[in-house]
């Protein structure tokens, strides 16, 4: 580990092209995934090659291709960092406490009531209508109506008595 660990050098070199925040970790990435090579027996220079040579052709190899599946990872290539994103928004958006203890109390009612409620009530959220909604569970397009209906006066009530 020695030896790689004083070959630094030109991996950093090999991955200048690397956003700096990222860096080191493709680094880690580089001189862990040598490390293990050798332990497995993977590393075998040519013969004709300086040893140091050999050592630093084989890590210029591992950084290159581990760089080169940074560069194309689908999170580097849309990665968009900003050191204010909200900033760039039209209108100001925050955190507003009282919407989210809000949202809070309603997801706890929601989770109080039995399934087939919170079944009726998450399929006005569906794109589909009611009518196909009750087709797919074989039912009456009434039924489900009255389900719905029967649903949100459930949680309405658990609602009221929370607050």
């Amino acid at each position: 580990m020695a030896a790689i660990l004083a070959e630094r050098g030109i991996v950093l070199a090999t991955l200048a092209g690397i956003p700096r925040r990222d860096r080191a970790d493709v680094e880690a990435e580089v001189l862990l995934n040598a490390w293990n090579a050798v332990r497995r027996g993977m590393y075998r220079p040519d013969p004709r090659d300086k040893p140091k040579d050999a050592l630093r052709k084989w890590l210029h190899g591992i950084a290159w291709r581990l760089a080169s599946h940074y560069i194309h990872s689908a999170w580097a290539r849309r990665a968009v960092l900003h050191p204010s994103p909200l900033g760039l928004l039209r209108e100001p958006v925050g955190v507003d406490m009282h919407a989210q203890i809000e949202a809070r109390e309603v997801l706890d009612a929601m989770a109080s009531l039995p399934g087939w409620q919170r079944e009726a009530l998450l399929s006005v959220d569906d794109p589909e209508s009611l009518v196909a909604y009750a087709q797919r569970r074989r039912m009456n397009p009434s039924t489900a109506a009255s389900r719905l209906r029967i649903a949100r006066k459930a949680l309405a009530r658990k609602l009221r008595r929370r607050r």
